[in-house]
């Protein structure tokens, strides 16, 4: 599923984090008094794949790991990226799904941290394995961002901003050096862009890309940033190309949460930029080499890749974290795979 994302040039960024509630864990235990054992494997999620929603995916990867591994998952839920990150820095979580800014960010606290393979593109390789980053607005305030058939990025100046969270690739790091690129002579950084002013009147974090998806569409925000890949459950095209300036979505009138209150709901895509797959990630430390190599080597298996409860048929009816539309499937890397989202702080 993981198809496409935002439009100046560059690639991601994603989380950071202290432990997970245990309120938010489907094991029942938070991430801190867990910690990790030989008899079971901590995964923590990030907000965005937290959801209700998203059960059946958890599900199924959790299946392929204890498959993998004969040892138990227990899935550890989040409402913050920072919680997320640093549980997993912390050792008290072996793996993870996290943005490549949020890999980054947690490999320079602790390089036991690893990636062990992302999505792959439709054609099965790595050369296509891109998702993308969306600025978006309301239809009704189109004609405030267009200049003739494009889109200015002027005006999104003095108006209320929404990012996912500092820790996001898409949601915040690429669009973040997009704008600053654009606004050159602003001598801007990605500090003040935070904080809002000199650019924007305000600046919101919602805290996951459907959050600063809905900022905008309720009206808090004029103009927010997010991936497309954390809203298709819950968004139709209804103009347009996918991941095209210009095209048109509406959130499905049986969208679930956070998208319910909004059902109806037409937006814009005012920019479009390519950003790297996500990584799943693992602690080689607590996991050990050999485990590692396991997880690895079995998830790029073609039995993984033909399993329709990872990579759900495109034309399913179901919420899912993977959609199958020709040749996806997962693709090991390396840390040097992710450079181009490194490059973006530099």
């Amino acid at each position: 599923m993981l198809r496409k994302r935002f439009g100046l040039a560059s690639v991601a960024l994603l989380m950071m984090g202290l432990a997970a509630c245990s309120d938010n864990s489907e094991g029942g235990a938070s991430a801190e008094a867990n910690g990790s054992s030989d008899e079971e494997i901590n995964f923590v999620w990030y907000p965005n794949e937290s959801g209700q929603d998203m059960t059946s995916s958890r599900d199924a990867i959790g299946a392929i790991i204890e498959e993998a591994t004969g040892r138990e998952v227990n899935h550890q839920l989040t409402t913050d990226y920072a919680i997320a990150i640093e549980t997993l820095v912390n050792d008290n979580a072996e793996l993870a799904f996290m943005g490549a800014q949020g890999y980054i960010e947690a490999n320079n606290s602790n390089d036991a941290i690893q990636p062990l393979f992302v999505q792959s593109g439709a054609s099965g390789t790595l050369d296509d394995a891109v998702y993308y980053s969306w600025l978006a607005v309301n239809l009704d305030d189109e004609d405030i961002y267009k200049d003739g058939d494009d889109y200015n990025l002027d005006e999104i100046a003095d108006k209320t901003m929404s990012f996912v969270s500092n820790s996001s690739t898409s949601g915040f790091k690429v669009p973040a050096s997009g704008i600053i690129s654009h606004f050159e002579d602003e001598d801007l950084d990605e500090e003040s862009l935070m904080e809002g002013g000199p650019l924007f009147s305000q600046v919101l974090f919602g805290n996951s890309h459907q959050g600063s998806a809905v900022n905008v569409l309720n009206g808090n925000a004029d103009v927010a940033a997010f991936c497309d890949t954390c809203v298709e459950n819950y968004v139709e095209l209804v103009e347009g190309e996918e991941n095209r300036p210009g095209s048109i979505y509406k959130v499905k009138d049986d969208a679930a949460e956070p998208f319910n209150t909004v059902t109806g709901s037409e937006f814009v895509l005012i920019s479009v930029t390519p950003v790297l797959n996500a990584p799943f990630v693992g602690n080689i430390d607590l996991l050990g080499e050999d485990v590692f190599k396991e997880i690895q080597d079995h998830f790029a298996s073609d039995e993984v890749a033909e399993n329709e409860e990872i990579f759900v048929p495109e034309d399913s009816e179901e919420s899912a974290l993977f959609f199958k539309s020709e040749n996806e499937r997962f693709a090991p890397v390396d840390d040097d795979w992710f450079n181009p989202i490194r490059e973006l702080s530099n």
